[in-house]
């Protein structure tokens, strides 16, 4: 039975994510007391008592997200990763790409930390506030969104950007065009179009200025070969070159995030069980559209965790000698 990781993105942080985990297993505070020292600012007390709205700021969003990846994935290994198995792959959604880029050993913690906080900035800085925008659609076929895309393009730029799972289709680009698209995706029979609470049109042409700053900054990091297998968003490819994973990371920034491809990939390469690190489950409800005989183990918490431990046991991934026991330090 081959187990793979998956790490969410934008859109599963919240105030409090993650502190009944932190209660059990200090991993947690241990991660993000790294992540804070890096950024020069309390990031555990940014996602516990926010604000929302400064939680919310996509330069702050995203540090949070990869260290909440990150901390879930060591408080795992703390429990499993001397009895079990490692997983055979790896990918993350969109910001998620670079936690598993840090799980699997290519990115250290703190540069990834500080390189997301930048990448979330020249992300803002490309398009000012309100030129851009982002909208889920759902009940079409790809190719069907696609075409309303272009039907609404009218010589400004939108287009579909996160291939979610069937049936769900994210679209992104400049605020007039995707306003049309969700008019002529309702009229095309769309079960639902709406626009989402985001400043950022994510994964479209508009991040290009942004690309090319963080193709920039990806110079100056180290990147090792992954201990682990990570797909990547743009073209749902695992490289060990560390160029490669550069070029891959900058592509992702105006290209889609193919995530029902990444999942059937995984299916294909023989994956039957996913983990998904960090706060709620949003991987794993679109899992249920993309491959039912894929089992998704959402782990946010000391029940989801120990769960996800016995599951694992259960099915022959872990053996039995694998304890749900409280974390221990040292992660």
């Amino acid at each position: 039975m081959s187990l793979a990781f998956v790490f969410p993105g934008q859109g599963s942080q919240s105030v409090g994510m993650l502190a009944e985990l932190a209660d059990a297993c200090p991993q947690i505070h241990d991660t993000f007391a790294q992540a804070s020292a890096a950024l020069g600012y309390d990031l555990w007390d940014l996602t516990q008592s926010g604000p929302e709205s400064e939680l919310n700021q996509t330069h702050k969003t995203q540090p949070a997200m990869l260290a909440a990846g990150v901390a879930v994935w060591r408080a795992w290994q703390a429990q499993s990763a001397q009895r079990g198995k490692m997983p055979v792959m790896m990918a993350g959604h969109s910001l998620g790409e670079y936690t598993a880029l840090v799980c699997a050993g290519a990115l250290e913690f703190t540069d990834a930390v500080r390189l997301v906080a930048e990448r979330g900035r020249y992300m803002q800085d490309a398009v000012p506030a309100g030129q851009g925008a982002m909208a889920a659609i759902l009940g079409l076929e790809d190719a069907q969104v696609i075409q309303v895309c272009g039907d609404a393009a009218g010589g400004e730029v939108v287009s579909a950007v996160n291939f979610n799972s069937p049936g769900q289709v994210v679209v992104a680009g400049s605020t007039a065009a995707v306003g049309r698209a969700v008019d002529l995706a309702k009229q095309a029979g769309a079960k639902r179009a709406l626009l989402l609470p985001v400043s950022v049109p994510s994964h479209c042409a508009l991040m290009k200025p942004a690309s090319e700053r963080l193709a920039a900054l990806l110079q100056t990091i180290t990147i090792k070969s992954p201990t682990v297998p990570v797909l990547h968003n743009a073209d749902v490819q695992a490289y060990s070159d560390a160029q490669q994973i550069r070029d891959a990371l900058v592509r992702q920034l105006y290209n889609p995030v193919r995530w029902t491809e990444t999942v059937r990939a995984m299916a294909s390469a023989g994956v039957k069980t996913l983990v998904e690190c960090g706060p709620g489950k949003v991987l794993a409800g679109l899992n249920k559209r993309i491959d039912r005989d894929m089992a998704v183990l959402p782990v946010y918490d000391s029940g989801t965790l120990a769960e996800a431990l016995a599951m694992s046991v259960a099915s022959g991934i872990l053996p039995l000698a694998t304890l749900v026991r409280p974390c221990t330090a040292g992660g």
